[in-house]
């Protein structure tokens, strides 16, 4: 019979740390003990934002029934339309007449009336529903929350835009009105926080093997793997023969991120022409491509929810007017932001739908890797809340009603997926909110401007 295992066991080396993904051969503690420990995988909720709307009539299906026909935008999810809801009629009534995107952004997960403000003092008028939950249960975890981008925050005022700060629009996850929670947007560091130890220093009269460590990790010349390495052994050998599989295939997902971090920072080869050219080089640490600083970062945040390094997460695809160039997308050349207003010409407007067929795929991938890892018979989405979609319905006339939304997931068994749920129109997106909140065990009766939570998910 395989020895049962602490929950709480992390393998812990010089200046590095690894947490375990959820093994079948842990158990219940003592009633009543400190070292309380899981009998069941942990539910997770993530909330993956995408900038500038979409095509509507490529987005929501025509009819009201619960089946439905995949449009052009959902096509890249058709294989998991099992695995995810299509919500309809979701909005936030606070976001009506005013900039077509800066405040949008932070009133997505919140309902809040975000104020005009002249920079310094940003207003976003509430908590966020992921920092709420973090405050309530973030301590379960190394991590109450993980945030995660792609751009750096903006500066200054969009005096074209009605006079909000850019900033407003940078930050999906805001601990109250005032403090947005900055993101990560570099995958080393990202990768770090679940990993590493960033207060790991040499300090004089550590023996040599230990410097050696610690100096080889701070120079990113080390996987985590590889400090832990005696502990990985002599705990495969513990496990059963299914936590033996699991554990083989995670460390294998932690050193292909690795392998990808170390060959993303590389120098590419490439034609190098003599003189002066006016080009913006990437920010270090930042990937060569967009494409590969998405999924890297998707990744990512699968392994924070994987070994339940936090089991609340957003991550900002881009920020509210991102002007990110998809010319590396077959027939696009231009701006995301730029596309969006394409004033139905049909050669700028198929541009603008490639890209967010680009953003669908991305999800299918994401949800497809959820769907790949066994948690006891469950999947990991099977034991998550995935909820993606934008803070505009149709990006070129910036309307706000019926949101474009999917939540994927089973939420533990609390979600039915594999259908479309029409709410009743103008019903806010807070209920939702509300509804994943009260799912993890947070027993708010209300959040933000929510009218009760939303009914139909079961």
């Amino acid at each position: 019979m395989a020895r049962k295992l602490s929950r709480r066991l992390i393998l812990r080396g010089v200046g590095a740390s690894l947490a375990l993904p959820w093994l079948e051969s842990l158990h219940a503690g003592p009633t009543g003990s400190n070292d309380e420990r899981l009998t069941e995988p942990p539910l997770r909720a993530a909330f993956l934002f995408m900038p500038n709307g979409v095509r509507p009539d490529y987005w929501t299906p025509p009819g009201d029934g619960e089946q439905y026909e995949i449009t052009p935008h959902l096509k890249p999810l058709e294989g998991l339309r099992s695995e995810f809801t299509l919500l309809e009629n979701l909005w936030h009534k606070n976001t009506i007449g005013r900039n077509g995107h800066w405040p949008k952004v932070p009133a997505w997960l919140s309902g809040g009336f975000v104020e005009r403000t002249v920079g310094n003092d940003l207003d976003s008028g509430a908590t966020s529903v992921d920092q709420l939950a973090a405050q309530r249960i973030g301590l379960n975890t190394p991590l109450p929350s993980f945030e995660l981008g792609i751009d750096s925050p903006r500066t200054g005022i969009d005096t074209a835009g009605g006079g909000f700060p850019r900033a407003l629009g940078s930050f999906l996850s805001w601990a109250d009105p005032k403090s947005p929670v900055p993101k990560e947007i570099v995958p080393q560091l990202a990768f770090d926080r679940l990993f590493r130890n960033p207060k790991s220093r040499v300090v004089s009269g550590a023996n040599p093997k230990d410097r050696s460590l610690i100096e080889s990790l701070q120079r990113d010349e080390t996987s985590v793997l590889d400090v832990v390495r005696d502990q990985a052994k002599s705990l495969r050998q513990k496990g059963s023969s299914g936590d033996q599989a699991r554990l083989d295939e995670y460390f294998e997902s932690v050193r292909a991120v690795e392998r990808r971090l170390e060959a993303s920072m590389r120098p590419q080869k490439r034609w190098i022409n003599k003189g002066q050219f006016p080009l913006d080089r990437p920010a270090p640490g930042i990937p060569e491509t967009h494409a590969q600083h998405v999924k890297l970062m998707l990744d990512i945040l699968i392994l924070a929810f994987w070994t339940d390094s936090t089991r609340i997460a957003t991550f900002m695809f881009g920020d509210a007017q991102s002007s990110q160039n998809y010319s590396f997308l077959s027939g696009v050349k231009g701006s995301f932001h730029g596309l969006s207003h394409h004033r139905n010409i049909p050669e700028t407007r198929e541009q603008y739908e490639k890209i967010i067929n680009w953003h669908t795929e991305q999800m299918a991938y994401f949800l497809n890797r959820l769907h790949s890892l066994d948690e006891g018979g469950k999947s990991l989405l099977d034991n998550s809340m995935i909820l993606f979609g934008a803070s505009l319905k149709d990006g070129n006339r910036h309307e706000v009603e019926d949101l474009p939304l999917i939540l994927a997931g089973r939420g533990k068994g609390t979600l039915r997926p594999g259908r479309r749920l029409r709410a009743a129109a103008k019903t806010p997106l807070c209920n939702l909110h509300l509804a994943m909140l009260q799912r993890m065990g947070i027993n708010e009766t209300s959040f933000g401007d929510s009218t009760g939570p939303l009914e139909g998910l079961a």
